[in-house]
């Protein structure tokens, strides 16, 4: 089965479809998959619904599908850096589905362990809780939260081999591994694929059992926050 692709937009050829879920990996402007988004972008697809993290900044990630008003709902933890976002979402054209982060995180697992539902602490007593079913166990409260299955998954690795098997760098591992698995389909950037065989079995982070198309690309690899101080004088 070949699973490498020249590029973003052959690599989502006959996936996209108005009206979707997407889940998208990355934490912040760490590890998301511009390239994807990008060609998503380009692809016109709209009404989306979108399951990550964050939503980007302004001009760069999820941020440039908000600019070109490719998304309906937002399904997020955080999403305090992007004005646009801000700006939509109190003009009523953006839904929003808060998720607290861990609860996001594993209604992603859960979902790729084939688990459609699963019972919480986290957002008992909250906004969070409201039309969702609450059972005690041992005497505490806990929320039933549902498994995110996703038509498509966007993630963006640091290597991969031939067959997909997955290797990703520090932060980047956060949401990019719940995200790749949930999705009926798992599309991957990485920056550099290797031959089949060549990556240590012990450091695979995710089996390519998940993925099901990959590319290879140069990445920004934008800062979030720059935060400097001046030189100090010798």
């Amino acid at each position: 089965m070949k699973k490498v692709y020249a590029n973003a937009a052959e690599a989502l050829d006959g996936l996209l479809f108005d009206g979707m879920l997407i889940a998208a990996g990355g934490f912040g402007l760490c590890g998301i998959p511009e390239l994807l988004i990008a060609a998503i972008r380009d692809a016109g697809t709209k009404d989306l619904t979108v399951a990550s993290n964050n939503a980007g900044v302004d001009d760069f990630g999820l941020g440039v599908l908000l600019q070109t008003r490719q998304v309906k709902k937002m399904i997020s933890s955080y999403v305090g850096e992007n004005a646009e976002f801000m700006r939509q979402y109190l003009s009523g054209e953006l839904e929003l589905e808060f998720n607290p982060q861990g609860t996001l995180a594993e209604r992603m697992r859960a979902a790729g362990a084939g688990i459609p539902g699963f019972y919480t602490k986290t957002g008992v007593g909250t906004v969070i809780a409201d039309g969702k079913e609450v059972k005690n166990f041992n005497g505490q409260d806990y929320i039933l939260e549902t498994g995110l299955f996703a038509d498509l998954a966007i993630v963006k690795a640091w290597k991969a081999d031939e067959t997909g098997n997955l290797v990703f760098r520090k932060t980047a591992r956060n949401f990019n591994h719940p995200a790749a698995t949930c999705g009926k389909v798992c599309v991957v950037e990485v920056e550099e694929i290797v031959p089949t065989g060549s990556l240590d079995p012990d450091n695979i982070h995710l089996p390519g059992i998940y993925v099901h198309r990959i590319i290879q690309g140069q990445h920004e690899k934008r800062i979030e926050q720059r935060t400097v101080r001046q030189r100090e004088e010798a």
